[in-house]
């Protein structure tokens, strides 16, 4: 029994299938590489040919219409094999020539072909337009307007984004930033939104498409690269949080939790009648314990948090590998350098005529989304300055000084978690680092 496979593939939709994805032992492939503007199939006529004289058994195909680019194609080449007396099969598509004789029920399945087709010619020229680097089609993002072939800056809108990116770096809260926004500029938007903005490509320099991949320095950036990192350990560190703590105004919300239940303790505020005076306390809200563990005096844990942080900061920094840190950056500076020195090489290609326009530019995109990977990786690095930062830190007057807000900011970019045990009625704090 032999069996053949055919399959005709669009670079710019999909790759091309691995042996072992069809699934059979095959005796031989034969293989298309379409070209945009193209549809040249000479793998398909040299099947035909070689047919003639040693006809397969089996043809495997993963969809009909890699027959041809015309319901009237798919069906002449059908024919054609079905007389060769050559059973079709389509992997991806619940067709086989035995359960589809040529008649009414093949005819139903060209024309969803059809309709197929159709959709992929504008998937093409979606394709086509990222090879250009041009914005994909939809709404355009706040802040920019489309230009000549790429996003440009909206004067109007984007101040009112830029100041959304610096009121979230300061503080590190997404809902007071969202507040801040409705307060200060009347723009009113939603908490997913305010998220939106704050992880969006474009708003980095970058072009995004909808099939994931993402091209860097395509357009004027509204955040720079060193505040998009920012962002990101924010959100990461936010995420580790209880829900609604990240914009709670003291510096202690979400990191406390008790060392005998294991619960998170919440801060209540505490006020005697006719007095101005309020008293702060941890409190464990689902305590399991009987009986349950007393609130703890909110100063007194800042305090102790505070001494511990400055004691112990600079040890765990100085425990920290940075030369492997150092060998890992440099690893990937060195791969983006030899990605743009290849993509620096394509123009004198296509001079020469070594590569032809179209596959230059197919190249040089996944160049760029190649190197984009890789600067993302770089970014979520750890900053290089981590320990003069833990050293200036470690200055008891340094948190002092600060307002809570901005001890929270501090708190949260350094402590994952702070442990409360009593040890003969005496508080000890075990503080949790994040790195």
């Amino acid at each position: 029994m032999k069996i053949i496979a055919y399959s005709y593939t669009d670079p710019l939709l999909e790759s091309s299938p691995d042996q072992g994805d069809w699934g059979w032992e095959i005796d031989r492939v034969y293989e298309d590489l379409g070209k945009p503007d193209s549809s040249e199939r000479s793998q398909l006529q040299q099947l035909f040919t070689d047919c003639e004289t040693e006809p397969g058994d089996y043809l495997l195909i993963r969809r009909l219409e890699e027959l041809g680019d015309t319901v009237e194609e798919i069906s002449d080449r059908l024919n054609q094999l079905e007389v060769m007396g050559i059973a079709v099969i389509a992997t991806e598509q619940p067709y086989t020539s035995e359960n589809y004789p040529l008649g009414a029920d093949l005819l139903n399945l060209l024309h969803a072909i059809q309709r197929q087709q159709r959709s992929r010619r504008i998937r093409q020229g979606h394709a086509r337009n990222r090879l250009e680097v041009a914005p994909p089609p939809g709404k355009v993002p706040y802040g920019y307007r489309r230009g000549k072939g790429k996003y440009t800056i909206d004067r109007s809108t984007s101040p009112v984004v830029k100041d959304f990116f610096e009121h979230f770096l300061l503080y590190g809260s997404l809902r007071g930033s969202v507040r801040y926004l409705a307060k200060k500029y009347g723009k009113k938007i939603s908490v997913t939104t305010g998220r939106r903005w704050l992880t969006n490509p474009v708003y980095r320099g970058n072009t995004a498409y909808q099939n994931g991949e993402i091209i860097s320095n395509t357009h004027i950036a509204i955040v720079s690269k060193e505040e998009a990192a920012q962002v990101d350990r924010l959100l990461r560190r936010n995420s580790r949080l209880p829900s609604r703590t990240a914009s709670a105004p003291r510096s202690l919300a979400g990191l406390v939790v008790c060392g005998e239940c294991q619960s998170h303790l919440t801060i209540t505020r505490v006020t005697q009648r006719n007095q101005d005076k309020e008293y702060l306390y941890l409190r464990s809200t689902s305590c399991p314990l009987t009986p349950k563990c007393k609130a703890i005096p909110y100063q007194e844990v800042l305090e102790h948090t505070i001494e511990t942080v400055c004691r112990d900061l600079p040890l765990a920094v100085a425990g920290m590998n940075f030369p492997q840190l150092d060998a890992v950056k440099n690893s990937l500076g060195q791969a983006i350098a030899r990605q743009q020195e290849i993509l620096a090489q394509l123009p004198a290609l296509i001079e020469t005529g070594i590569l032809d326009a179209e596959t230059a530019k197919l190249r040089a995109y996944k160049l760029r989304t190649e190197i984009s990977a890789l600067e993302a990786k770089l970014a979520t690095l750890p900053p290089v300055n981590l320990r003069s930062v833990a050293q200036a830190v470690s200055i008891p007057q340094f948190w002092l000084d600060l307002s809570e807000t901005e001890r929270r900011f501090y708190f949260r970019e350094f402590i994952r978690q702070i442990e409360i045990i009593f040890q003969n009625k005496e508080l000890k704090l075990q503080v949790i680092f994040i790195f």
